[in-house]
């Protein structure tokens, strides 16, 4: 039987999880290890200094941990303690809001957990929804449980692309899957392969006098995007599904090549 194990970095109480991990119910055992909190913009970060405190969360359909730490803390305390058996497959989400781009997918700790489940011989895949409107407006929304029929919406797809996954295998070369979806998306959506949009965005903080806090403007800069990007793809009202590699050394321009080298 195949095991899966679900996190995400919007932690434990997010509205989106569930309805993912009873999705999710119908490919094998599920389990879920997520963060006790919100852990967004996170990345791929490891507790190293201090204990990791893991609360058993009572759901009567598949057991469910509230973890003390980051998204790739939760791969690894659930794959290696908390799983009866290791997982086959990691799946984390569904983010509240896309994480489209480089800039994003760089800090996410939604997609840092399924390239987590990466470095421990997992597949991986992250799913992800793009706000359908002003952010400031949507985000609230969406983690509240208003946006359940949503979240269950997005779920089923979620599940249908998995099973594909789990059926077909996972593709060799490849450290995870980042997945978004748009807002509106359903089993009938068109799906797409994109490559990563190289991205950039300005200051992340405001404050004065030694205080900074964060305060984005949540404008994203698109650096020689194509129609083939994840961006572009999204945009396009279309579900994004972007195989991502982390450990790939590109060839530089000879010249620069040859005064960087010493042999």
């Amino acid at each position: 039987m195949t095991t899966i194990l679900i996190t995400n970095d919007d932690g434990i109480d997010a509205p989106a999880l569930r309805p993912l991990a009873k999705a999710l119910c119908h490919l094998g055992n599920v389990a879920v290890a997520a963060p006790n909190r919100e852990r967004s913009w996170i990345g791929k970060a490891i507790s190293r200094h201090r204990e990791i405190r893991v609360t058993e969360v009572e759901h009567e359909d598949f057991p469910m941990w509230a973890v003390d730490g980051y998204p790739a803390d939760c791969v690894q305390v659930g794959a290696f303690g908390l799983l009866s058996e290791f997982p086959d497959l990691v799946v984390s989400g569904i983010n509240i809001g896309a994480n489209k781009g480089s800039a994003f997918s760089t800090g996410s700790g939604t997609i840092a957990a399924a390239i987590e489940a990466s470095n421990i011989g997992v597949p991986g895949i992250a799913f992800s929804a793009m706000a359908d409107g002003p952010w400031r407006q949507w985000g609230p929304w969406a983690a509240s449980t208003d946006s359940i029929e949503m979240w269950v919406r997005l779920a089923e797809v979620a599940a249908e692309i998995a099973a594909t996954i789990l059926e077909a295998g996972f593709p060799p070369d490849v450290d995870a899957l980042s997945v978004n979806f748009p807002a509106a998306a359903d089993t009938n959506t068109e799906r797409r392969i994109t490559t990563l949009a190289r991205t950039s965005y300005g200051s992340l903080f405001s404050g004065r006098d030694g205080v900074y806090s964060h305060d984005w403007d949540g404008v994203l800069h698109t650096n020689g995007d194509s129609p083939d990007s994840d961006i572009a793809v999204l945009d396009a009202g279309i579900i994004s599904i972007t195989p991502i590699r982390m450990a790939t050394a590109l060839p530089l321009d000879p010249g620069l090549q040859r005064r960087l080298e010493r042999r």
